[in-house]
């Protein structure tokens, strides 16, 4: 029953009451004591919006077509969610926004398909028979004519064998009939059991571009500019070659890849790559035409241990954006422009293998650096192979945990899928989604967006702590019931940065060992993990800033 006089059901009537009156409101009541969550998710996302806003927002419970809502995540001001769309697929490699508002895609064994997104419906398009695969060989690369209606053309990499020899192959197929029919061969090179790139997009001035990997072994295919392996290839969409290219009748556009594995255009026409390094060096990098990208002779930055700085000098070669050691296998990147989820964009959306995480990296006005990370669903999906984005800013991952190396744990039962991730509402009202969900015979409560402090959590905290947030007895205290974790940001932060020392009183309290400072780590970095923390052990998720925590360290410093 709703009360008007607390909590989160006062700031219910009070919205509502302006959109109904008070009359109408006590006979809606009446008729819904029952159902206590029903009536507070649909007044409050349903019954209080206009229909646009209804249009634009999903239910508390469920996405736009009815999929359950598995997670919800708390950003700074807006709560996304995600659910599943497509389930008991086989290993989706690149799913891409086609152009009658599904999602194409292929599937490693040998499938092309499209997915209607508002009903799951799964349209099988084309099975190639002669795709041969093994670990990540296999139907890859995707990439659909931007003038569709006119040139209903869809372009295809994948990897086929005779008795000896593995190739490579760039295909364009014509859809017709609901089917890809008239198959034709573009362009044929040298493939490997691994490190064929694979990634097909179209650039803003209508090219074909394709990413080959440097089929290791052999990894001097890459700084061999007569090899197309290794390279960003460039084509005209009927397979010739650009008279603009850097190389006369050579589609190479540039070199010194390893393996890239994501590729998408992003304001201002530029192009991002996500590529793996060997042991170390992940990297993201922004292409530019006639330019060497330094594999095998160079893995990341050209100052580091790895760099090869003489090399760098004389081949002039382009750094990364971002590097990562240890590696996260970093897979599909897209570039997002949309006020849907208005935290992410102007940024970079990464998923990754190794590391199974959804990472979004925000960029500079111009968009020729990286500024800020974070990082989302951490070990929750699995291994995540792909994205794309709807143009209502949407975004769609496929997951990979049906392929040659899953992680422990995976894959699920309903492995492979398709997930959205999508705005459900406003932080505004977090509190009511979190007493919402608390409803949800999961359990389950809105998450704030902590994750990206769930690893230096590990790393700085957990040995005392634990994961749990119980503590030691005896030794460590718990974090869960912890009045400094359940109070004032203030005050948790204050203890961060001050630490404590080892008790001399005989440990009255129970716990006797030092908590040291932790002043040494950024504010940026102190904040995720309050964060983390918060969402929790806490009582109530609470999202802590940078900000707070600078506001804390520069009382101390002036103390």
């Amino acid at each position: 029953m709703i009360a008007k006089d607390k909590g989160a059901n006062k700031f219910l009537w009070t919205v509502c009451i302006e959109n109904y009156g008070e009359n109408q409101l006590e006979e809606m009541k009446k008729g819904y004591q029952k159902h206590v969550l029903y009536l507070l998710g649909c007044l409050l996302i349903m019954g209080c919006k206009t229909d646009k806003e209804k249009s634009e927002t999903a239910d508390i419970f469920h996405d736009s077509s009815g999929n359950p809502i598995e997670e919800w995540i708390a950003l700074d001001s807006t709560i996304i969610g995600r659910s599943t769309v497509a389930e008991n697929l086989d290993v989706p490699w690149e799913i891409t926004w086609g152009p009658d508002d599904n999602i194409w895609f292929t599937e490693q064994g040998g499938r092309v398909s499209r997915l209607d997104p508002n009903t799951g419906q799964v349209h099988v398009l084309l099975e190639i028979q002669d795709v041969f695969r093994k670990r990540t060989t296999g139907l890859l690369g995707l990439a659909i004519h931007p003038d569709f209606k006119k040139s209903p053309y869809v372009f295809l990499n994948y990897t086929t064998k005779n008795e000896k020899t593995i190739t490579s192959r760039l295909m364009r197929y014509e859809y017709a009939n609901d089917t890809l029919i008239n198959p034709k061969t573009i362009l044929e090179i040298p493939g490997h059991t691994a490190h064929n790139g694979t990634r097909l997009t179209i650039s803003p001035d209508k090219k074909l571009i394709w990413a080959t990997g440097d089929i290791g072994p052999d990894v001097d295919n890459a700084q061999n500019v007569k090899s197309l392996n290794g390279k960003i290839l460039r084509f005209n969409l009927d397979g010739s070659i650009p008279d603009d290219n850097p190389f006369a009748n050579s589609p190479v556009w540039s070199w010194g890849q390893r393996n890239v594995q994501g590729m998408a255009y992003g304001a201002k026409g530029l192009l991002y790559t996500s590529e793996h390094g060997d042991a170390t060096d992940d990297e993201v990098n922004l292409m530019q035409k006639g330019r060497n990208y330094g594999w095998p002779n160079v893995s990341g930055y050209c100052n580091d241990a790895t760099g090869n700085p003489s090399f760098c000098k004389d081949s002039a070669v382009v750094e990364p954006m971002k590097a990562w050691t240890p590696t996260i296998a970093p897979a599909g990147i897209d570039y997002y422009a949309s006020r849907s989820i208005p935290e992410w964009n102007n940024s970079l959306l990464l998923v990754t293998l190794k590391e199974s995480d959804f990472r979004v990296l925000g960029l500079n006005g111009t968009g020729d650096s990286i500024v800020s990370e974070t990082i989302l669903f951490d070990n929750v999906l699995g291994r995540i192979r792909d994205l794309c984005i709807s143009p209502k800013g949407d975004v769609f991952i496929s997951t990979s945990n049906q392929d040659w190396n899953p992680k422990e744990g995976f894959p699920k039962e309903t492995d492979d899928r398709i997930i959205r991730i999508f705005k459900v509402g406003d932080t505004a009202n977090a509190a009511l989604f979190k007493q919402v969900s608390k409803g949800k015979e999961s359990g389950e409560e809105v998450k704030m967006a902590g994750t990206a402090g769930k690893k230096s959590y590990n790393m700085y905290c957990a040995a005392c702590h634990k994961t749990d947030g119980k503590g030691v007895e005896n030794s460590f205290p718990p974090l869960i019931g912890s009045d400094i974790v359940n109070g004032p940001n203030e005050g948790l932060i204050r203890f961060t940065l001050g630490g404590a020392a080892r008790s001399t009183n005989g440990a009255a309290d129970g716990y006797g060992e030092a908590m040291p400072s932790f002043a040494f780590l950024s504010d940026a970095d102190i904040a995720d993990i309050l964060t983390f923390i918060k969402g929790e052990f806490a009582e109530e998720a609470e999202k802590i800033t940078a900000d707070e925590v600078l506001k804390v360290r520069t009382e101390y410093a002036e103390k």
